[in-house]
């Protein structure tokens, strides 16, 4: 399939426009790169100043003092990876010799709403599975149900047909992503591109054009265009939890955003993750990670701290201790009450699942 979003080539662009200033090879000449890197190409500054009250200025002035020229390199660490958790951004990270930090309370702040043992009793032992993906027709009710744990394998759209040939007498499709860190952003999109028919507007884009905050490109539209395979358009439920990332997360702003009147996303609020990271190196050769051009969602609002479902459900305790999945249930509902009140005309087979 053709790709329509230009943003690979785009950052490769910034990748070559990137000037960076010179800075001796000292602990205080590395503190003052990394913090001139972020705050000359970080792009969720504004954002998230009004999200949670980030100043990157106060930050340079808590953590500075830290540094001396006595200062060693497993210190100088530590302090880095303290400072950039001042944004709050599971794309930012720095890699040495000492290990690469994290920014992990998007994810394990938050409810986990998914078990992997509970999820045994709906797959079964003769679930199938296709490049990653498992799947399987639930019964009795017959609906389909896809488990995609990452994007990091390269999706093509050969394996996605085979799949929904396979659930080609399904009344619905679940498709859960619960606990998709993400991966590669060319397989989500594939993935998002057999559920619709028809060329569709699923976001926009911007990129840096100084090293001011708020120097920004106009947005750019994102469009995604149909599937040559399987095209699905019968009901389908996304169930998300705040494990959900990177690619994951734009794989739910691009269903959310496709004509499709019967995809609802199910469950919690996404982790987030919408920038595109670019990478630099300080003066030491550490690695440097950071988000650099946010996209947007269709209606032009950040992404970047998670997205929330259409549908509100959480696996509740007394589910947990039986077995069940709550959320698995609630999506098994909602496509039966959505599939038993469409026309007979659209139930047919063939009109709801092309090739």
């Amino acid at each position: 399939m053709k790709k329509i979003l230009t943003y690979t080539l785009l950052l490769l662009t910034l990748t070559g426009c990137i000037k960076e200033d010179s800075f001796d090879n000292d602990p205080i000449g590395n503190f003052d790169a990394l913090w001139s890197i972020i705050d000359q190409h970080y792009c969720f500054f504004d954002y998230a100043e009004k999200e949670y009250g980030l100043d990157w200025d106060a930050a340079y002035d808590n953590y500075r003092p830290m540094v001396s020229e006595e200062t060693t390199n497993e210190e100088l660490f530590d302090i880095l990876g303290n400072l950039l958790a001042e944004l709050r951004d599971g794309h930012v990270n720095l890699s040495s010799a000492y290990g690469t930090t994290y920014y992990w309370d998007w994810s394990i702040t938050r409810p986990i709403n998914f078990s992997d043992s509970i999820q045994r009793n709906y797959l079964g032992t003769d679930f199938r599975y296709n490049n990653g993906i498992k799947f399987q027709t639930l019964l009795p009710d017959s609906i389909g149900y896809m488990y995609v744990s990452s994007f990091s394998n390269s999706l093509g759209s050969g394996n996605i047909s085979h799949i929904l040939a396979k659930m080609g007498r399904c009344p619905g499709l679940i498709i859960d992503i619960r606990g998709n860190g993400g991966g590669m952003i060319t397989s989500a999109e594939t993935l998002a591109s057999h559920f619709t028919d028809r060329e569709a507007s699923v976001g926009y884009m911007l990129h840096k054009t100084g090293i001011g905050h708020n120097d920004f490109s106009q947005p750019e539209e994102m469009k995604l265009k149909p599937a040559k395979g399987a095209i699905w358009l019968r009901p389908t439920v996304v169930l998300t939890n705040g494990g959900v990332y990177s690619a994951a997360n734009n794989f739910v702003m691009m269903m959310q955003a496709l004509p499709n009147p019967y995809i609802a996303i199910l469950g919690d609020k996404t982790g987030g993750g919408s920038g595109m990271p670019l990478n630099s190196t300080l003066p030491n050769g550490w690695r440097l990670r950071y988000s650099a051009c946010p996209m947007l969602d269709v209606n032009g609002n950040h992404t970047e701290f998670g997205i929330e479902p259409d549908i509100r459900v959480d696996l509740t305790s007394e589910d947990w201790d039986k077995g069940r999945d709550t959320m698995i249930e609630a999506a098994r509902q909602y496509i039966k009450f959505i599939y038993q009140n469409l026309e007979n005309s659209e139930k047919e087979e063939g009109e709801t699942i092309k090739f």
